[in-house]
């Protein structure tokens, strides 16, 4: 199994990003994927989670109407659009599949700064 993210970055209140977490060695659309983030001194937190097909999302309440989790089952990728970003969302983001003991991506640091 394998989870890269890319996407993170510097970007100013009220800016957009969009992540984006490439899976392999796995039935990709057989499972559930989630988006989770730590920020410095904080435990890791889900921001938002997405059924197999894609059919079914949750957010946390500190991102639901500004994030938008989707997947694409033919390239093995999901993604986390974030608009309306806040600097209390800077944290390092990451991918997280479903199947077992749980497996993660290596994160991606995004920082929400003026």
């Amino acid at each position: 199994v394998q989870l890269v993210e890319s996407g993170g970055g510097l970007v100013q209140p009220g800016g957009s990003l969009r992540l984006s977490c490439a899976a392999s060695g796995f039935t990709f659309n057989g499972y559930r994927m989630s988006w989770y983030r730590q920020a410095p001194g904080k435990e890791r937190a889900m921001v938002a989670t997405i059924t197999s097909a894609g059919g079914s999302t949750n957010y946390a309440d500190s991102v639901k109407g500004r994030f938008t989790i989707s997947r694409d089952n033919a390239k093995n990728t999901v993604y986390l659009q974030m608009n309306s970003l806040k600097p209390e969302d800077t944290a390092v983001y990451y991918c997280y599949l479903h199947r077992g003991v749980g497996y993660w991506g290596q994160g991606t640091q995004v920082t929400v700064s003026s």
